[in-house]
């Protein structure tokens, strides 16, 4: 049976409090101010005033941290000892010295160029063969040239033919011309012989008078005669001899014109002229070249110079016969002495020659990149050190750092450079015996004053 129990609820008391209107406009009219709001404008302006110290307060404080800031001085950036390189100043004699690259080439070059014109038929020698003057380095072909060759010298046989028949003719001549003149003679002395015995017939009145003139002018004409014949006879000769001569002189020219052909001929085996290594052959089989044309070059190997590249800021300070150093690079080191400069830069480089001096290095070979150390002089007593990476062209001033005494830091001073070297510079101030300064490049520290070495 269901019961009916009293309900247990409560009603609890209302917690809504009556707020104080505010000032909203509503409904198009003003809403009546609660009896709870006060007005306190004092207490408002004072806040105000308050922010704004503050904010100057603050805005000063700003300003003087950042001026203490500025005014402090920079921390000196940190820098690991192993990675740049440091040298002492030291005191004592400098020696002057300038390097440059180079190759070392042959005293004596032979090129070898086509005396004539022809095609290729065959090489017989590679580069770095060793050769012989007589050794046959290239075969040309040139029919031309042979077919000349052989007509010359029919030429020469059909000169010599028509030689000895001008010697056949001119001898009948001459036995012709003797012939008359012992004819006119034997005339001659028969009209003397019959002027003779009219003389003596006359004495005596038995021939008439001009018989004896007939005879005395015949005498008279047959002398005359054999005076004209004897000059014949001697102009003949001379004409002989003119005729002889050019004939003679057509055959020589005919035999020197073979022996130029022949020559030529030969010229097809191109020879190698000269004892040395073959460096290179600059033809092909094939190939069809003119007269002049480089085929080969032909060095001796047992004559070297070393040729280095100066550069143009230090080749004011080299001369003739300056000591040098030429180092092959793995082969060994040979001394020598400066034997030629050229008078003109190329690309900013002047070509100086080193002629050797004593054994050459084993390895030692025609364009092999060599090393060489030109001695300028021997300055004694001089402050000097180590020439620095940047800055170190002489007679400037730069600015290097200074280790300190400690070995902690290192500080920026102004060094005045003298004279420099490969190695090394002068110093002419800003440092002293015993000092220490840092060789490596410092240009990302342009900015600072001092280094922290760690």
């Amino acid at each position: 049976m269901d019961v009916k129990r009293p309900s247990t609820d409560v009603p609890r008391p209302s917690t809504d409090v009556p707020r104080p209107a505010t000032d909203v406009k509503r409904s198009g009219f003003d809403a009546p101010r609660s009896t709870m709001d006060v007005k306190r404008p004092q207490r408002k302006n004072r806040r105000r005033v308050k922010m704004a110290v503050y904010a100057a307060l603050a805005v000063c404080a700003v300003g003087l941290i950042t001026y203490g800031l500025s005014r402090l001085p920079k921390a000196a950036p940190s820098v690991s000892r192993s990675t740049v390189l440091t040298d002492s100043v030291k005191r004592g004699q400098m020696l002057r010295n300038v390097r440059g690259l180079g190759t070392l080439i042959p005293e004596e070059i032979r090129q070898i160029a086509a005396p004539v014109q022809g095609l290729v038929e065959q090489k017989f020698v590679k580069p770095g063969e060793t050769v012989e003057p007589g050794t046959v380095l290239v075969t040309l072909s040139n029919p031309t040239l042979q077919q000349a060759a052989v007509d010359v010298a029919y030429q020469i046989k059909s000169a010599e033919a028509d030689m000895n028949n001008l010697k056949s003719r001119l001898e009948s001549d001459r036995m012709t011309q003797q012939a008359t003149i012992a004819s006119v003679q034997s005339d001659y002395q028969q009209a003397k012989i019959q002027l003779d015995a009219d003389e003596e017939l006359a004495k005596e009145g038995l021939v008439a008078q001009l018989t004896l003139r007939v005879s005395r002018v015949k005498v008279e004409q047959l002398a005359n005669r054999v005076q004209v014949e004897k000059q014949r006879i001697e102009q003949s000769k001379s004409q002989v001899a003119a005729q002889l001569a050019a004939q003679q002189a057509r055959i020589e020219q005919l035999r020197a014109q073979l022996r130029l052909n022949q020559e030529q001929v030969a010229s097809l085996q191109v020879r190698a002229g000269t004892a040395g290594v073959l460096q290179e052959v600059t033809v092909e089989v094939g190939q069809q070249i003119t007269p002049g044309t480089n085929i080969a070059r032909v060095a001796d190997p047992t004559s070297l110079k070393a040729a280095l590249q100066i550069p143009e800021t230090q080749i004011k300070d080299i001369a003739l016969n300056q000591p040098a150093v030429i180092d092959t690079r793995g082969g060994g080191t040979v001394n020598g002495r400066v034997s030629r400069i050229d008078p003109a830069a190329r690309n900013g480089t002047f070509t100086v020659d080193v002629r050797l001096e004593g054994p050459m290095p084993q390895g030692a070979r025609v364009d092999l990149s060599v090393d060489g150390t030109i001695e300028l002089e021997r300055l004694d007593d001089v402050l000097y050190v180590g020439r620095p990476a940047t800055g170190g062209g002489g007679q400037a001033t730069v600015s290097l750092f200074k280790v300190t005494p400690d070995g902690r830091e290192a500080e920026r001073v102004q060094v005045k450079l003298g004279r420099t070297s490969v190695n090394n510079v002068e110093v002419l101030d800003g440092l002293r015996q015993g000092d220490t300064v840092i060789l490596s490049d410092t240009s990302q520290w342009d900015g600072v004053d001092r280094l922290r070495l760690d």
